[in-house]
């Protein structure tokens, strides 16, 4: 931001209306305003808040020929429909891309019999999640670590290599609260 402070007809808070002694106090003067304007802040809270968000950009990268990447993938977006406003279609839509149709039939049945959602194995929607690569031989096996207000819940997540597919979600029987 560009500012014309010129001095002609100004005279400035210190009284002086020269040129040399306006710059001086001008200069004086921002200062102290900069200084109590961070003192402010600090006292207010707000420098935590401007430290926290002046952080180092944060990156996420992945493939799609890569079923840890998927499966990530699934969670996030599947988190993000069921907690969005009307975000029931593009749930559905989901669970059609990444399951097996057995396994859609499978976990359907599971619902009814739980009467929570069978994808996070709850009834209600965690705050974060994480997918590690739990690995095996013949399908991708993942733990998917689904954070709540009160502790974690680990799922076990199989996907096939050929079709990416997922076929089986289930707990790991480790909760920590």
């Amino acid at each position: 931001m560009i500012s014309n402070n010129s001095t002609t007809g100004d005279i400035s808070t210190t009284g002086r209306s020269s040129a040399t002694g306006d710059s001086k106090a001008r200069f004086r003067t921002a200062r102290r305003r900069t200084a109590l304007a961070a003192g402010l802040a600090l006292a207010l809270g707000l420098g935590v808040t401007a430290q926290a968000s002046a952080g180092s950009p944060r990156s996420v990268s992945g493939k799609p020929s890569d079923n840890i990447t998927r499966i990530a993938d699934f969670y996030g977006a599947y988190i993000d429909a069921v907690t969005d406003e009307g975000g029931d279609k593009l749930a559905d839509e989901l669970r059609k891309h990444y399951l097996t149709p057995a396994f859609q039939k499978e976990l359907a049945a599971w619902e009814d019999k739980n009467h929570a959602n069978g994808v996070l194995q709850a009834q209600n929607v965690p705050l974060a999640w994480k997918v590690t690569d739990n690995g095996t031989a013949n399908y991708t096996e993942a733990v998917v670590t689904l954070t709540w207000g009160s502790g974690t819940t680990k799922l076990i997540v199989d996907m096939t290599r050929g079709t990416h597919k997922i076929f089986h979600i289930g707990t790991t029987g480790v909760e920590a609260g």
